[in-house]
């Protein structure tokens, strides 16, 4: 039987004795699924764990966040109890980067145990702020252009696509997620003592050409950057063993 936990944290793999856990924050409109399939890349001793936002999967009948900061003081929570279990990779990709690295933060003010190192993943320097270039989806944007977005990047399974009641609560779940990103804020001053790795696409014309000197102002210790190939979400290729990008994951911290 699923314990309230279980529906927060979804393990999607396990291993006898884990060297460490990467524990992946989702992005826009996005669930844990997208996750799952990393299971099978990952080195023998790591385990693998998505956070689920309030609002969608095992947690769909609680309110969605109506903000940034009470959907990061949950993630926050959640991570917390997901590093009980040990040390830990934490991850997010696009809006979820900025909640990672929001994450990080918080745990590091709070005193407890931080990430081994925190990666990046198609995501602007967070001290840049909200702009209109991170802004996609927008809100302004049809239900059409939303379902045609989700489509184009994977987020839209058949049996979702087929069903219209489906179909609506995917919209809403993204229409949800716009609304938080839009109130995202960068607290002046915030820095990382983790290791960071931030990992973008050769292609993505979101990210901005000085990203990576703009998060590594933000990084205290280690840092690396990585240009990965493909756009926003990478080739499906990559995306599918984008583990493999992290040394964190096999306990190394290799900077360039």
């Amino acid at each position: 039987m699923a314990t309230p936990q279980d529906l927060v944290i979804v393990r999607s793999r396990r291993t006898a004795s884990p060297a460490r856990t990467l524990v992946c924050l989702g992005f826009c409109g996005g669930g844990t699924g997208q996750y799952h399939q990393w299971g099978g890349v990952l080195p023998e001793d790591v385990d693998l764990a998505a956070i689920c936002y309030p609002g969608r999967e095992g947690r769909f009948l609680e309110e969605c966040a109506q903000n940034w900061d009470a959907l990061a003081e949950d993630a926050t929570q959640a991570v917390l109890s997901a590093a009980a279990e040990g040390p830990y990779v934490l991850f997010g990709h696009s809006m979820g980067g900025w909640m990672a690295f929001d994450v990080a933060v918080r745990i590091g003010r709070l005193g407890g145990p931080v990430p081994e190192a925190l990666v990046v993943s198609s995501a602007n320097a967070a001290s840049r702020g909200l702009t209109p270039k991170d802004m996609f989806p927008a809100q302004q944007n049809t239900d059409e252009q939303l379902i045609g977005w989700m489509n184009t990047h994977g987020m839209m399974p058949e049996h979702v696509a087929s069903d219209p009641d489906l179909t609506e609560l995917a919209v809403e779940l993204m229409r949800a997620d716009i609304r938080v990103r839009d109130t995202f804020h960068y607290v002046p001053g915030s820095r990382v003592d983790v290791p960071l790795q931030v990992l973008t696409g050769e292609t993505d014309t979101v990210i901005e050409p000085n990203a990576g000197e703009q998060w590594r102002d933000l990084a205290n210790g280690a840092f690396r950057h990585d240009v990965l190939p493909g756009g926003h979400f990478y080739t499906p290729e990559v995306w599918s063993r984008l583990p493999a990008y992290v040394p964190a994951l096999s306990g190394t911290v290799d900077t360039h």
